[in-house]
C-alpha cells in the first residue's frame, strides 16, 4: 500500500506542476483560453498516466480527458481528474486541484488530492485514515445546521428552475452559509479537513469524487446519496458530511426541496 500512496502523491505533484506552468501561458493572445485549458488538462493527465503506467503497466485507468483502459486481468483501476475546477483555473482563481484515486475490485483504497496553489497534499488510505501534509485529519464536530458551512455543486449553465438551484436556496437560510466553489474534489478534501461541514451534488462524474470520498470516510465523515441511500461512484448523487447529526438533518431538506 505504501508504494501505491507514494505513486499517487508523486503523480499528483507532477500534474500540479504542469498546471502551474501552463497557467502562465494564459496571457498568450494567439490562442483562446478554452484551447489553452484543454491543452493544460491533457498535459497534466499525460503526466499522471505516464508516471503511474511506468510503475504499474498492468493496471486499468479511467480519466476525465478520454482516458479509459480496462484490464480484466487486474483488480486495480486508477481514477484520475487532472484538473478539477477548470473554470476557476481559467480565471486564475486559486481553487482547483489534481485528484487521483485507486480502486481495488471496485473499492477505493487510496486517494490523493493536491492543491498546487497552497501546496496542500491530502492523502487517504482505506483503514488507515486521512492526512493533510502528513498531519492527521478529522472532520469537524459541529452538529447544528445553523452553525455549519456547506458547499453545493450546481451544474454549469444551469437555470433558476433547476432542482440543484432549489436545493441551494432551500438550505441557504438554514445553514450559517452555503457556498459554490467549483471544485468537488477540493470540497470533499475540505470536509475531511474539518473546514466545511457538508457538500452535496447530483451532477458529478466518478473522477470528481473518487479520491475525495475516501478522504471524508477516513476522516470520520459520512457519505451517501442525497436521499440517504447507499452511495455509488458511478452515479452522480452525493451527500458528504462531517458525520454528525447534520447528515440526517440535511436528508429531508435536500429531498423535499424538489418536491
Amino acid at each position: 500500500m505504501r508504494d501505491f500512496v507514494q505513486t499517487a502523491e508523486e503523480a499528483a505533484r507532477r500534474a500540479g506542476h504542469v498546471l502551474r506552468a501552463w497557467s502562465s501561458k494564459f496571457t498568450v493572445r494567439e490562442k483562446s483560453r478554452s484551447n489553452l485549458v484543454t491543452e493544460a488538462d491533457e498535459a497534466a493527465q499525460a503526466a499522471i498516466y505516464e508516471f503511474i503506467h511506468s510503475r504499474y503497466p498492468g493496471h486499468g485507468f479511467c480519466g476525465e480527458e478520454g482516458l479509459s483502459i480496462e484490464r480484466s486481468d487486474s483488480p486495480y483501476r486508477w481514477v484520475i481528474d487532472p484538473l478539477d475546477g477548470t473554470t476557476n483555473y481559467v480565471h486564475g482563481f486559486p481553487y482547483y486541484c489534481v485528484s487521483i484515486g485507486l480502486e481495488c475490485r471496485g473499492e477505493m483504497i487510496v486517494g490523493a488530492v493536491f492543491d498546487p496553489n497552497h501546496d496542500e497534499m491530502f492523502i487517504a488510505v482505506r483503514g488507515e485514515g486521512a492526512t493533510l501534509n502528513r498531519r492527521k485529519l478529522r472532520c469537524s464536530s459541529i452538529d447544528e445546521l445553523g452553525q455549519s458551512l456547506l458547499i453545493a455543486s450546481l451544474p454549469v449553465a444551469t437555470s433558476g428552475h433547476d432542482e440543484a438551484v432549489r436545493r441551494f436556496l432551500t438550505v441557504l437560510p438554514i445553514a450559517q452559509s452555503v457556498q459554490r466553489t467549483g471544485s468537488a474534489a477540493l470540497n470533499l478534501a475540505n470536509v475531511a479537513a474539518g473546514r466545511v461541514e457538508g457538500f452535496w451534488s447530483t451532477s458529478l462524474k466518478p473522477w470528481d469524487m473518487a479520491a475525495g470520498i475516501l478522504l471524508v470516510e477516513e476522516a470520520g465523515g459520512t457519505i451517501s446519496k442525497i436521499d440517504g441511500s447507499a452511495f455509488r461512484l458511478d452515479e452522480p448523487d452525493l451527500l458528504a458530511t462531517n458525520g454528525t447529526a447534520i447528515h440526517q438533518q440535511l436528508l429531508p431538506i435536500l429531498t423535499g426541496a424538489t418536491r
